[in-house]
């Protein structure tokens, strides 16, 4: 590997650099790095002119007008869905595998790059007999599945920006995101299955519909996955497979201009409701198909598997995107890791010959722990040779399961890419590059190039290396978030705040920078915002839905760290009536309020532990003292100065979980 000064211990050194990759050395990388800082504008044109297929070629590069809302490429014309399949007819990946789908219970599906297209085609050809066209917005409702990449192709073909909504989000949290995108139509399933169980997709589509406010959607559109009993309206429901055979195979795309909406993917923020994150075409394409050549140095005999689901950022950039933006021959998979058993993903890659394995830390601790206890599933029972690189995402992750990732399933010859990134941001933003950078557990090392990343204080002034801050951005780069659907206010104090002086992107979370190596370590979020399993929680969204609830009169929500999970939810709550006379009493209206949060949110939100109390701590000003929940929530003695606190007795009535 290239020389970096690290201390002895902080390089695993006997994982090799992989060779001839894209960026090979340190110096290969440097010299992007280098190239992006003389001018900025030209590096980023010369990589769309390079990576992108243009309709009509940009001639304006980088538009700061109205800055923090950039404009990138803006007078070029392309489509999304051409870069990713109609070049792959013409560069000899006609009839390479695109897609190897295994479902849960291990059926395995495969499609070529041919009639993914062809596929592709008709479903987009179908939205546009049903009146959907260029601007209009779809929400897809899909288990993971060829479907979806097909659907969200489809959307991108015609122009019509999609909203992804996970499939264990809750029809209270999918009407929600359907009134605020202005839904015109929903692609949904009769069922989803994971772990052997259905959950009822069209069923939740119906609820969410009947609150109101959804008058705009059309249709809904039923991917027959498991030919459940659905309720149907001849008005407006499809089937799937009965409009996508009715259509022609081939569709002219739409060509839209490089800054036109792809997609508005919804994620938590610090207040009560979720933000529609909105991407453009040209940028978000253009980072996802750099970051597939970078990040994981995809070679034509690939077999790349991201396990992610398609209702999150990983899932659009690195499943739908990405990977058929170069070509590449993936994995999806239907199913949860732990089932039929544990060692599910060690067998798939075994059997697909995976080369490329990208997961989140929270699997990776939960396989650990199997592993621990049950012999049968570690991953030493299982030719795991075709992997090359291993890569995590959603979260940092701990020194201990980087090591065991790289250990027991990489056999020391795999580079762990521990990557940093959020929705808004696109794709990677700070990563090893598995041909250059050194590795240090818990690291997740530096900038790709063209990122300007730096660490700053409360007033936007860099901090000395080795000094804790906030993470920034100092440029724009092309697959930023353009702003949030329907709420540019929102954008500007979100992520350009006048404090740090307006011009810089704020990224929400804590970082250090080493004074020697200059590796980025993320330290957590700096908001109110939990990571629960690699996906964000809003803690507002999750006091909101308690709140609702008849019973409760206040709530706060804090996050408790935890080794599998990252976080776990910890709600204190106080009742409108009297303390719960017993612990029974209190176990079951715990239960009460956790059933209430995931009918209201959906199951990932549903708090761990309830802990009742008959006050809020609050200020005398009559403000909630959070410092002083989350020091109970991780069962810190109270050591903090209580003098500004109204009411501390009440502290003690929430030592204990319900």
């Amino acid at each position: 590997m290239a020389t970096i000064d690290l201390a002895p211990g902080d390089v695993i050194a006997d994982i090799p650099a992989v060779k001839h990759a894209a960026i090979d050395s340190m110096s290969a990388y440097q010299s992007l790095v280098d190239e992006a800082d003389r001018d900025h504008e030209a590096f980023w044109a010369r990589l769309a002119r390079d990576h992108l297929t243009w309709h009509r070629p940009f001639s304006r590069v980088l538009d700061e007008t109205n800055a923090p809302f950039y404009r990138w490429f803006d007078d070029g014309l392309l489509n999304a869905s051409y870069n990713c399949l109609d070049r792959n007819l013409v560069n000899g990946n006609a009839d390479k595998t695109a897609i190897i789908f295994e479902s849960d219970d291990g059926l395995v599906t495969t499609v070529t790059y041919r009639a993914l297209y062809h596929r592709v085609c008709r479903v987009a050809n179908a939205l546009r007999n049903l009146g959907v066209g260029k601007g209009d917005r779809v929400v897809i409702y899909l288990p993971m599945s060829i479907e979806g990449v097909v659907a969200m192709q489809a959307c991108a073909r015609i122009g019509a920006p999609h909203s992804v909504v996970f499939g264990g989000f809750s029809a209270k949290a999918l009407h929600e995101r359907m009134v605020d995108v202005g839904a015109c139509a929903v692609i949904t399933a009769d069922e989803q299955v994971r772990g052997g169980k259905t959950l009822p997709l069209k069923s939740i589509v119906d609820e969410a519909l009947s609150f109101g406010g959804t008058d705009g959607v059309r249709s809904v559109i039923v991917y027959r996955r498991t030919g459940g009993d659905v309720a149907w309206n001849a008005q407006r429901d499809l089937w799937l497979d009965e409009i996508e055979r009715a259509a022609p195979d081939t569709c002219e795309p739409e060509w839209v201009d490089a800054e036109h909406p792809l997609f508005i993917l919804y994620t938590s923020g610090s207040t009560g409701t979720p933000k529609g994150v909105q991407h453009s075409t040209a940028g978000y394409l253009l980072w996802a198909s750099l970051t597939m050549r970078w990040t994981f140095d995809i070679k034509p005999d690939d077999i790349y598997w991201c396990t992610a689901d398609i209702g999150w950022i990983t899932g659009h950039s690195y499943i739908c995107y990405g990977p058929c933006a170069v070509g590449a021959t993936q994995v999806i998979f239907e199913g949860v890791p732990t089932y039929p058993n544990a060692a599910r993903f060690w067998d798939m890659i075994q059997r697909h010959e995976v080369s490329i394995f990208y997961t989140a830390p929270t699997a990776i601790r939960s396989l650990m722990k199997c592993a621990d206890t049950e012999d049968a599933v570690h991953p030493c029972n299982f030719d795991l040779t075709s992997l090359r690189l291993l890569g995590t995402v959603g979260e940092p992750i701990n020194p201990s399961a980087w090591k065991w990732f790289a250990t027991e399933v990489g056999h020391n010859r795999c580079p762990v890419l521990d990557t940093f990134w959020q929705t808004e941001t696109g794709g990677h933003m700070i990563a090893p590059l598995p041909g250059a950078a050194p590795l240090v557990p818990g690291s997740c090392t530096l900038p790709l190039p063209g990122i300007a990343a730096a660490i700053v204080d409360e007033s936007g002034h860099d901090v000395p290396s080795g000094q804790s801050g906030v993470l920034v951005i100092k440029r724009p780069w092309p697959s930023m978030l353009r702003t949030v659907w329907r709420n540019p206010e929102r954008f500007r104090k979100g992520y350009f705040p006048e404090e740090l002086g307006g011009k810089l992107y704020l990224a929400g979370d804590g970082a250090i920078r080493d004074a020697r190596t200059g590796y980025f370590t993320i330290t957590g979020r700096v908001d109110d915002v939990l990571n629960v399993s690699g996906h964000r929680m809003g803690t507002m969204e999750i006091e909101s839905a308690l709140t609702a609830n008849p019973l409760v009169a206040e709530a706060a929500v804090v996050g408790k760290p935890d080794e599998t999970i990252g976080e776990a939810i910890v709600a204190f709550v106080v009742l409108k009536d009297v303390m719960p006379k017993t612990s029974a009493d209190a176990k079951a209206i715990a239960n009460e309020l956790r059933a209430w949060v995931g009918r209201e949110i959906g199951p990932i939100a549903k708090p761990r532990e309830i802990r009742f109390g008959e006050h809020m701590p609050k200020t005398r000003s009559g403000k909630v003292v959070r410092r002083l929940l989350r020091s109970i929530a991780k069962g810190e003695a109270i050591l903090q100065d209580l003098s500004t606190v109204e009411n501390p007795g009440v502290l003690k009535q929430f030592s204990h979980p319900a």
